[in-house]
Formats: structure tokens, C-alpha cells, sequence
């Protein structure tokens, strides 16, 4: 194999293996739901006079909490568990670390918000409200993927994002009646 071979096989080898992340890691149920919870927490440690520091590391802290908790609670299922042959501790903790990504992968755009907020680039009521939004966005990429890596027409791709995206919406209605 030729150099040139060489260099085209490992870059088609690192696209496929950011292609297997994605599709397994990061558009999961898990993203949903580390997405409605940051935004969850989002509205009620705002809703109390919190700057955004303080709401910064009450998201942080909880997502990582529940991300281990997560993580602990998927290796303890899998454990001695396969279809075929019993799955070994290092093997169920590798697979619930797999799976659990992409809850850690979605708190991620909406974190460095209110982490811009927390160093006041952005003013802390501001901050608030572009995380919502911005976890708003996110459900409806992950919603739009989810029907796309199916081979959803664009209309049913569209109606999917709109449908995860509503989740976010609910948590800025809720926002908006607590404030």
C-alpha cells in the first residue's frame, strides 16, 4: 500500500469512527434527556435570583451526577448479561460508558452558555434564556438526524425535529410562567 493509500484509508477509518460516535453515542435517548434535564435545572435554579455561575455549576454538578449514576446503573445491568456469552465487568462498564455519551455530549452547547454568562460576556438574565434556546436547538438537531439516519423523508425529518424540539419549548413556557 502506498503512501497516499495509506493516508486516504486512515482518513476514511477516522470518519467512519466519528460516524459510529454519532450515530451511537451522541443522537440517543440519553441526549434527550440530558437535554430536557439541563434545561429543566436551568428553569429552577434560574427562577430563584441565581446568577449565572451559580445555575453554571448546578447544571454541571447534577449532569455529571446523573451521567454517573447512568453509567453505573447501565454496567450493572449488562453485567453477566449477553445474548450469547456472559459480558464481563470491564466490557458492561465499557458499553454503558458508550452508551451514556451523549447525555454528557448534550449539556455541552448550553453549559458554555451559562458558562459565558458565569465570566459576563453575556448579562446573566440574557444567559438564561440563550441556554433554553440553545437546548431548544440541539433537541431539534438531534430530532432531525434521528429521523435522517432512517431514511425519513425531509418532511418526516422536519415534523422530528419539531416534535424533540417541542420538549425544550415546554421548559421555556415553564420558564416563562415561574419567572
Amino acid at each position: 500500500m502506498s503512501v497516499e493509500e495509506s493516508g486516504a484509508a486512515g482518513a476514511r477509518d477516522r470518519r467512519e469512527v466519528r460516524e459510529q460516535l454519532v450515530r451511537t453515542a451522541f443522537v440517543t435517548e440519553e441526549s434527550v434527556y440530558g437535554v430536557v434535564l439541563v434545561s429543566g435545572m436551568i428553569v429552577v435554579a434560574g427562577t430563584h435570583g441565581s446568577t449565572s455561575w451559580e445555575v453554571f455549576w448546578i447544571v454541571v454538578i447534577t449532569v455529571l451526577v446523573f451521567w454517573a449514576a447512568h453509567v453505573y446503573a447501565g454496567t450493572v445491568s449488562r453485567h453477566g448479561l449477553a445474548i450469547d456469552h456472559v459480558m464481563p465487568l470491564r466490557q458492561a462498564f465499557d458499553a454503558a460508558l458508550n452508551h451514556s455519551l451523549g447525555l454528557l455530549a448534550s449539556a455541552l452547547l448550553p453549559s458554555l452558555i451559562l458558562l459565558l454568562g458565569a465570566l459576563r460576556v453575556v448579562p446573566d438574565t440574557l444567559t438564561i434564556w440563550l441556554a433554553l434556546w440553545a437546548g431548544v436547538l440541539v433537541l431539534a438537531v438531534l430530532g432531525f438526524v434521528a429521523y435522517r439516519r432512517r431514511g425519513a423523508p425531509l418532511v418526516m425529518q422536519l415534523v422530528g425535529a419539531l416534535t424533540t424540539a417541542a420538549f425544550g419549548l415546554v421548559m421555556i413556557v415553564l420558564k416563562a410562567f415561574i419567572h
